[in-house]
């Protein structure tokens, strides 16, 4: 498969890039093409607008947690059926791991993929020094094709102006959009960046189209496809690759949406038929499951509702009790733990949880974002080595009993507690750690839990 494909990557994070992608997104949809969009890195927020607007699934692309040829078989299966793939960058084009080499960083996936970069650098607080931002990212790494620029937060047409005359003399790629400073950008953020779009309402919703119209206005579209047709993009993945049901319930609602497409494709593959329940709609688990996924979100905002549906959350506690495999990450934990408290938008409230695991959690306002790696010996997941992930939250647990049990020793990240992460309470695991199931021992040997627990 040789499918056009173009990558959105910023000079910095926050320069506009999810906006931008977006933008484009939208464009080539409203054109009758078939859009496959990606996102580089660890990120469920910024997909989850993706695949709003374009209407098929966003994939994440993380060379640390999928290694490359993990990229190039997400990619590839993914973009089965499309006409063309947009992938939103992370962070600066160059940011990765370290300072060392570009390791899981938006130009490393742009070179795996073979793909042009389209470069995003907010020119709100200059003008001719621009150009050489642009002529420094240009030259940075000869192996890297940045074939145009877009410039965001432009004042008005005297700024754009100034910008303009100093590309023409020094910068040897064309501008391919100039998007002012307006009120009608309208995309509502919050501690961790944009609000998943499973929270917003139906007016927010429409808003996402309207920024995206306004945006795809100002970006010649032309210009791009001109670009696109002039670059030969040979699709990698054709030398690198090698050629009774088990039910799982997952949660699925406004508290808890972020999960990899991957990871449930990955669970499909072992024939696994995953059933969607809502911790906050629910009164109990769905019926004759074998396994209980709780993925990540946002269970501080609607802790109140939670908190309401004790039958919920006494529905799990007895699945734990019986023995049933149950996975938390991030959100699960913190809805796992005795209570949360902390978050502005609930007053302050403590909010009685599950009260599976023997700790509170408190929200700090402090953040935590790492890639991680650790080694584990996790009741559902069995011993593995240099498990790798990622952690990202503004919470910490605290109150946590002397007796408590450790899945992970972290070689890489903070986990929950002195470089342990993953609690484990009868066959459950809760970590702050995520995890990619590119692994393909972790989809396995969940399900195999899940079916020792089916002949109890």
């Amino acid at each position: 498969m040789n499918i056009p494909r173009i990558v959105i990557g910023g000079v910095t994070s926050a320069v506009g890039k999810t906006t931008i992608s977006t933008a484009i997104m939208y464009t080539l949809k409203q054109k009758g093409l078939h859009v496959q969009p990606f996102k580089v890195g660890p990120d469920f927020i910024d997909p989850s607008y993706h695949t709003y607007v374009t209407g098929r699934q966003s994939r994440n692309l993380d060379v640390w947690m999928m290694g490359e040829n993990g990229v190039l078989k997400c990619f590839h299966n993914a973009s089965s059926g499309a006409d063309i793939a947009v992938v939103e960058g992370v962070m600066g084009l160059f940011d990765g791991i370290s300072g060392k080499d570009d390791f899981s960083s938006t130009a490393q996936v742009a070179k795996i993929l073979n793909a042009p970069v389209i470069l995003v650098i907010d020119a709100g607080k200059a003008a001719r020094s621009i150009a050489a931002i642009a002529t420094g990212f240009l030259h940075f790494d000869k192996k890297l094709r940045i074939i145009g620029t877009i410039l965001n937060n432009v004042a008005g047409d005297k700024h754009a102006n100034f910008i303009t005359e100093a590309f023409a003399d020094k910068v040897k790629v064309p501008i391919i959009g100039i998007v002012r400073r307006s009120k009608e950008i309208t995309m509502v953020e919050r501690h961790l960046g944009l609000i998943p779009t499973p929270e917003l309402e139906q007016k927010q919703k429409r808003a996402i189209f309207q920024s995206a119209k306004f945006v795809s206005e100002q970006i010649d579209l032309d210009k791009i496809k001109y670009l696109l047709d002039k670059v030969q993009t040979t699709d990698p993945l054709q030398k690198q690759l090698p050629n009774g049901q088990i039910k799982i319930a997952v949660a699925l609602d406004e508290s808890f949406n972020f999960y990899y497409a991957d990871n449930l494709d990955a669970l499909r593959e072992q024939k696994a038929e995953l059933i969607f329940f809502s911790p906050i709609n629910d009164c109990k688990l769905p019926e004759n499951i074998h396994g209980v996924i709780l993925g990540g979100g946002f269970p501080e905002v609607l802790a109140d509702k939670l908190e309401k549906n004790q039958s919920m959350g006494k529905s799990i506690t007895k699945a734990a009790e019986n023995g049933i495999p149950i996975y938390g990450e991030c959100g699960g934990l913190m809805y796992l733990t005795r209570s949360i408290k902390g978050y502005s938008g609930n007053e302050g409230k403590k909010r009685n949880m599950v009260g599976l695991i023997d700790a509170d959690t408190f929200i700090s306002g402090k953040l935590t974002l790492n890639y991680t790696e650790a080694n584990s010996n996790a009741s559902i997941f069995g011993k593995i080595s240099k498990v790798r992930g990622h952690e990202f939250h503004y919470s910490r647990i605290e109150n946590i009993a002397k007796d408590s049990k450790f899945a992970y020793v972290m070689r890489r990240g903070n986990g929950i507690d002195n470089k342990k992460d993953g609690f484990m309470v009868y066959n459950c695991l809760a970590s702050y750690m995520h995890l990619h199931f590119a692994d393909s021992r972790l989809p396995k040997r969940f399900i195999e839990s899940c079916i020792k627990c089916t002949r109890r």
